[in-house]
Parts: C-alpha cells; sequence; structure tokens
C-alpha cells in the first residue's frame, strides 16, 4: 500500500485537513469570481459530492468531488499528485466533476488542481485496483505531457473554468 493510498489511515488531522481543503477551494472560487459562483457543500458525502457549484442567476449546478493532497505528503513534495478514488460511490454523469488538488499548507493556498469531468476521468482511468479504487496519478511539473495535463490548471484558473463547465451544463442542460 503507497503512502497516499492510506492516507487516511495515517493521521488523525487528514480528514480535518481534507475539509478545510474542500472550504479552501470553495471559498478562493467565491472570491476570484467576486460573488458569480456560489457553493454548497454536503452533509454527508456518502454519493462521493463534496461541493456543488452554480452561477448566479443560473440554475445549472456542478457537483464535485474533492481530493487533496499536502505539500506535506512526500508525493507532492515529489511534484506528483497521487489519489484514490473509491469505485463504490464513482458514478460517472454529465454534472459531476473530479477535483484533484495539492495545497500549500503553509500559505493556506491551492497549488495546482486538475478538474477532470467524470465520465472523462471513467474512460481514462481504467479499471480499479483490487481495492475497488480507481488510481489517479499526475505530475505537476508544468512541462509535463502526462494524460492528466490538459485537466492541469493554476489556482487561479480554476474559478475560470469552473465557470465554463457551468456554461457548457447550461448549453446541454
Amino acid at each position: 500500500m503507497s503512502d497516499d493510498e492510506d492516507y487516511l489511515d495515517k493521521s488523525s488531522a487528514a480528514g480535518r485537513m481534507g475539509k478545510a481543503a474542500e472550504y479552501l477551494v470553495a471559498a478562493s472560487c467565491i472570491l476570484a469570481t467576486q460573488g458569480e459562483l456560489n457553493v454548497s457543500t454536503s452533509l454527508v458525502d456518502d454519493e462521493g459530492v463534496d461541493l456543488v457549484f452554480h452561477r448566479r442567476g443560473s440554475s445549472a449546478t456542478l457537483a464535485v468531488q474533492v481530493k487533496a493532497r499536502m505539500s506535506t505528503g512526500v508525493q507532492v513534495q515529489q511534484g506528483r499528485l497521487m489519489a484514490f478514488v473509491r469505485s463504490q460511490t464513482f458514478q460517472p454523469r454529465d454534472d459531476l466533476d473530479m477535483l484533484f488538488v495539492a495545497v500549500d499548507v503553509e500559505r493556506g493556498a491551492v497549488m495546482q488542481a486538475w478538474l477532470i469531468p467524470s465520465g472523462v476521468f471513467g474512460e481514462m482511468v481504467g479499471e480499479p485496483n483490487s481495492r475497488g479504487r480507481y488510481r489517479f496519478s499526475a505530475s505537476m511539473k508544468l512541462d509535463s505531457k502526462d494524460r492528466w495535463s490538459p485537466y492541469r490548471l493554476s489556482a487561479g484558473e480554476l474559478p475560470r473554468r469552473v465557470l465554463a463547465r457551468l456554461e457548457e451544463l447550461e448549453k446541454t442542460g
């Protein structure tokens, strides 16, 4: 089992840190769009949805499952973000995206993010491992051309990409 695979088992603060990262993403998206984006959170995330984005004055919503890794983790320090998605809760649909974020814990800021429509994620990730988990592994190096690089975003690009995804959903909706 890798360091990241049993991340939640290693630290009693991991759940707290993950929830803080979700709120960090939510708050930064609201602030960066000057309130055009709004975000709702789930009381229980047993369906794999952590945040629900919507644009002011629109009915379209984008559900997002967030997988955060901290700058204190070995993988992130080595320039890689690795996370696992449970197959039991992963149900691809048009209005669900996967958001993988690397968080700089000293600055309390998003370092990099990957926002991937769940259908695309499901097609690209392959079969779950023996523990029923899909493995996401992406390079954080800006010159990397791994398969996830088209979805890699800076912290500043993330809110604009969420708005663009909502616009796509409004058109198809």
